[in-house]
């Protein structure tokens, strides 16, 4: 969604309506996965399965609040994104919580594999690609424009990535 990354200058409904469906898919991800995993599957709650569903979550709040900061930035017409600096202390601050987190949920993957580990360890590992996503490089692609210009021309920086490159004159 290339729009989403430029000028809030002309965003038209839908790119908004895209910009909330986004948030509130992040959101919902969050509780969902409980009640899946906690919930139906039965994983129990250990140090390991709590360490990497935390860390998860944690991502997905950020990749929300960044949708919802790029939704006020178009209705605004504001030209830096509103939580920038906070945006760039989590890119750092990320890094050795996504270390200890998944450090944790490792050990308890080898001390005890099965339903009470691998879970934490699944969810953990998919924060650290959460964070690539979202900091670095685009790897989430679920519309047909986006696939065809990834078949066309490779991964891209992610939106936040270069929304964080943009100078903070205000």
């Amino acid at each position: 969604m290339q729009t989403t990354s430029r000028s809030a200058v002309g965003t038209s409904r839908p790119v908004r309506r895209r910009l909330r469906s986004l948030a509130a898919g992040e959101l919902v991800n969050i509780p969902l996965h409980a009640a899946v995993w906690i919930g139906i599957i039965g994983a129990p709650v250990t140090l390991a399965n709590v360490a990497g569903y935390l860390l998860f979550s944690l991502l997905l709040i950020e990749g929300a609040g960044y949708w919802l900061a790029k939704l006020h930035q178009a209705n605004t017409r504001q030209r830096v994104l509103p939580g920038f600096r906070i945006f760039r202390l989590l890119r750092l601050a990320n890094l050795p919580l996504l270390a200890i987190g998944v450090g944790f949920a490792a050990y308890g993957a080898v001390d005890s594999p099965g339903l009470g580990s691998w879970p934490g360890l699944g969810y953990g590992l998919f924060a650290i690609i959460e964070h690539v996503n979202y900091f670095h490089l685009q790897l989430s692609y679920d519309r047909l424009t986006d696939l065809r210009r990834l078949r066309a021309f490779g991964l891209r920086r992610s939106h936040l990535s270069r929304d964080l490159d943009q100078p903070t004159k205000r």
